[in-house]
């Protein structure tokens, strides 16, 4: 049996092999012909060939080499994200080459990993890099943040999120929402209450989502 031979670059980018399916009598492999004798002589010891017989006589069966490229695997793994498989997420990023794991792209989605994960540690260490790619982008410096504040580093989760307010282009309503409770946690009602005001006048919804939040616990405590 002829293998295709694969360059480096292609074994670097080798995920899954896949075999090809038995070639169709006539284009590769021509179908076995028997002579009389030999289909009917009982006396005779051989059999006709089979398929595998044939293909070891043929140049052009060979292993086909499906090359999934990077991009791919970032779609397969965003793909078991929504599905909340995280663990099947990460094994498709594994398969990334260590170079590609550092580019923005590879860089968001192993940050959407780690934070599905709660792994807070990946988190501190991931959203930074992405910020010094692009500043603007919100949700890095959101999951910084968020990561800090579970590691119970509030003041750095405020002092984070505050810088990121400054940088992020069109801010949504979450960017003062963390920050109020960020604040509220650190004793700073009165900044809460502001930031959290600030929220409520752009969408109203979040009203209920603070009632609810038990960072803004002792903000609402403080008005009974």
């Amino acid at each position: 049996m002829k293998l295709k031979s694969t360059t480096n670059a292609e074994v670097a980018l080798l995920y899954r092999t896949v075999i090809c399916a038995p070639p169709r009598p006539g284009r590769f492999a021509p179908p076995f012909r028997a002579s009389p004798r030999r289909a009917y002589d009982s006396r005779s010891a051989r059999r006709p060939a089979t398929f595998s017989a044939r293909i070891r006589h043929h140049a052009d069966y060979r292993v086909r080499v499906v090359v999934i490229s990077p991009e791919t695997h970032l779609s397969y793994a965003l793909g078991y994200l929504q599905l909340g498989l995280a663990s099947e997420a990460r094994e498709e990023l594994s398969a990334l080459p260590p170079d590609f794991l550092a580019t923005p792209p590879a860089l968001a989605v192993r940050l959407e990993v780690a934070m599905s994960e709660e792994t807070w540690d990946e988190v501190i260490q991931i959203a930074p890099a992405l910020v010094g790619h692009d500043a603007t982008q919100e949700r890095p410096w959101i999951a910084w943040a968020y990561a800090l504040r579970e590691r119970e580093r509030i003041a750095e989760a405020q002092e984070t999120l505050l810088a990121g307010a400054r940088l992020i282009k069109n801010p949504s309503p979450l960017v003062p929402y963390n920050l109020a409770c960020y604040a509220c946690l650190l004793g700073d009602i009165p900044e809460a209450t502001r930031l959290l005001a600030a929220v409520v006048a752009r969408d109203k919804s979040w009203r209920e989502i603070a009632r609810e939040d038990p960072d803004l616990a002792p903000l609402f405590a403080s008005k009974k």
